[in-house]
């Protein structure tokens, strides 16, 4: 009965999703107040429907209710329990209905937050989130219904996927489908003030927190399912450039360009198309994003179906948003003027070399991974492009990025001088000259990248710090100290991610350039030494899990004067009949030691490899500090939904 309702509830969801995208549209047109204040109750009723039957799913996997065939194809009854509910988005369906899901949350929560925008905005930009909310509710009951019953019940499930039953996938789905159809608000905010033909700097700052969450979310949500690939696959890797783990890179990067953008529509109301534009491109990539993975044309851990049919689906919503969106802003970008002018030595100007080369980073990642698509499509010619064309096309851009940062944050408004501006900066930059030719003189036969990649991060992450610093303006120190704690909590967000991409960019130009690796096979008993750690195999024995049976093996590691034990494991999982390989890692500050077990030789010995991982946790670490650093701005009160705003959205309500 559960699920039947779980059904009706969805489809009453794409009812009120249909009527709220248009009753409130055809309402702001006209000026009836009455049809556009239809929007938020729609919104609340939305969300409510599709949570009920997303909880009414739930229920069916934590019951093991073998009549629904999701439940059957993704569960079995001898899996932990925390797996069996995130078995609900270990799959198309399932994962589906979690997209809508959070579509609808994001709808009801400017329905639930926005009461200070002027009307006639609110109700399209409420209109155009339900147009999307109507186009995957008929996507799901359409083509990829969760509640498909079955006639004849199997006593149990075949299982999910072995590689998804780990806690950072758990987690890692629902993050960063925050991220990706969070950009939808961004979307619906360009496409109403398009219809409007007004973007002023209080539609900046509106559309900033919606913008900003998404990118964290998206943040956190990428870092999840990088750490997970890297201890979970047992390649001692941390990212391939697997065209789904592109998707999602994509998306953030032209975020990260809409959130620097929408700053100069907000500050001096200029870039006004330019901000649009990447507004619709950011949801335009977390569209094509969700084309890869479940439109069959990939093959992957991260794919969740194969059927042409559905990429034929989400193909049509593809065109139809995109390209109306796109031949809307054709005819409307003509009236967005902008009104501020500035000097080529700016603020404005760094921001704008900004958007570029983030823009243009991601359009390389785009053509990366779209062209051996297009090559097979067109051409019939399977090639491959791989991590060596991304590490060279796309690395100058990051490292032009973060030269610009520190200088680039510190330039004011409208004109500015290079001379005075770098003032600030000069103990920062002979800081970090000196710490890239401190590591260059300490390495000998190795890459320059470890010595670029100190450089980078200190000279960002210092300069972050010189900006902070700088903003609590003259005086004595006690009292510039005082002024710093008072600083708002943007400038602390935005020194705070700043400073977190630094690390990031530190961290994995020193794992790339300095990661040890060793693969020898290995006897029980027989100690080997890597830079300067004894490792010894003391033995392998058969373990029987929860759902699978394992071989593990105890290695033994002398480091110094510590002494600690890693046990490798490989996992059959007999429901699945699939093998999966868990590695072992001693994480440190400085240094991961991984350890991977592999098969059996013929006289007792093992294969064995070793990693030595200099600086990897600090990767995800910087990806944390950034995520911090966007919710400490989301927390400030002048970037809540039209907070600080109120007199300009006052004023264009009464008009």
């Amino acid at each position: 009965m559960i699920i039947e309702l779980g059904h009706f509830a969805l489809v009453l969801a794409l009812l009120v999703a249909l009527v709220q995208s248009v009753v409130p549209l055809v309402g702001a047109q006209k000026g009836w107040g009455a049809w556009m204040a239809v929007a938020e109750p729609a919104a609340t009723a939305q969300f409510l429907l599709v949570a009920f039957s997303f909880a009414a799913l739930t229920w069916a996997f934590v019951t093991s209710d073998f009549s629904l065939l999701l439940v059957v194809s993704n569960s079995h009854t001898l899996k932990p329990m925390l797996y069996k509910v995130t078995g609900v988005w270990g799959n198309h369906e399932g994962s589906l209905l979690l997209w809508v899901l959070i579509l609808a949350l994001f709808g009801a929560c400017a329905a639930w937050f926005g009461g200070n925008l002027p009307p006639r905005l609110r109700a399209r930009v409420l209109s155009v989130q339900a147009m999307i909310g109507v186009a995957f509710l008929a996507f799901t009951l359409f083509t990829s219904n969760p509640f498909l019953r079955l006639a004849v019940p199997p006593m149990d499930g075949r299982d999910l996927n072995p590689l998804l039953q780990d806690p950072g996938l758990a987690f890692h789905p629902p993050f960063l489908y925050l991220g990706y159809v969070g950009l939808s608000m961004a979307f619906s905010f360009a496409i109403a003030a398009l219809i409007e033909g007004r973007v002023d700097a209080a539609w900046g700052r509106w559309v900033r927190p919606w913008t900003l969450a998404a990118w964290v979310f998206l943040t956190i949500g990428i870092a999840l399912g990088s750490w997970w690939a890297y201890y979970e696959l047992g390649w001692g890797g941390f990212w391939f450039w697997d065209p789904v783990e592109n998707a999602s890179f994509m998306p953030w990067l032209i975020s990260a360009a809409l959130l620097h953008s929408a700053i100069v529509v907000e500050k001096r109301e200029a870039l006004k198309a330019w901000t649009i534009l990447l507004a619709i491109l950011a949801f335009g990539f977390s569209l094509i994003g969700t084309f890869i993975v479940r439109s069959g044309i990939i093959t992957s851990v991260h794919a969740f179906a194969n059927d042409p049919e559905r990429g034929v689906f989400i193909l049509l919503i593809l065109a139809v948003f995109m390209g109306g969106a796109l031949m809307l802003f054709a005819a409307r970008a003509g009236a967005m003027e902008a009104k501020g002018v500035f000097a080529l030595v700016s603020r404005e100007s760094a921001l704008v070399v900004n958007n570029v080369l983030l823009a243009v980073a991601s359009f390389v990642v785009f053509v990366g991974t779209i062209w051996p698509l297009l090559a097979e499509m067109f051409f019939a010619r399977k090639l491959s492009v791989g991590p060596p064309f991304f590490n060279m096309a796309f690395t100058p851009f990051i490292v032009a990025l973060a030269v610009l940062l520190p200088l680039g944050a510190m330039l004011p408004w409208k004109r500015a001088t290079l001379g005075r501006a770098m003032r600030p900066l000069w103990g920062v930059l002979a800081l970090a000259l000196a710490a890239g030719a401190l590591v260059w003189a300490m390495q000998t036969g190795r890459s320059a990248l470890g010595p670029v990649g100190v450089l980078l991060g200190v000279w960002v992450v210092l300069g972050a710090v010189a900006d902070l610093w700088a903003r609590t303006g003259r005086g004595a120190l006690a009292d510039r100290a005082a002024r710093l704690g008072r600083l708002p909590r943007a400038d602390w967000g935005k020194a705070t991610a700043h400073a977190g991409l630094g690390i990031t960019i530190f961290a994995i130009a020193a794992l790339t350039a300095w990661d040890t690796e060793d693969i020898r096979v290995a006897r029980p008993g027989e100690p080997f030494t890597i830079e300067g750690r004894e490792i010894t195999l003391q033995g392998v024995e058969r373990i029987e899990g929860p759902n699978y049976i394992a071989t593990t093996a105890t290695i033994t590691v002398r480091e110094g004067g510590r002494v600690f034990t890693l046990y490798p494991e490989k996992r059959v999982y007999p429901v699945a009949a699939m093998p999966t390989t868990e590695a072992a890692i001693d994480y440190g500050l400085l240094r991961d030691v991984y350890l991977v077990i592999g098969d059996p030789q013929a006289d007792g010995a093992w294969a064995v490899r070793t990693y030595i991982k200099p600086f990897a946790n600090w990767i995800w670490g910087g990806a944390i500090i950034m995520a911090l650093g966007g919710f400490l701005s989301l927390s400030d009160r002048r970037y809540r939904v039209a907070a600080g705003a109120r007199r300009t959205a006052a004023a264009v309500a009464a008009e």
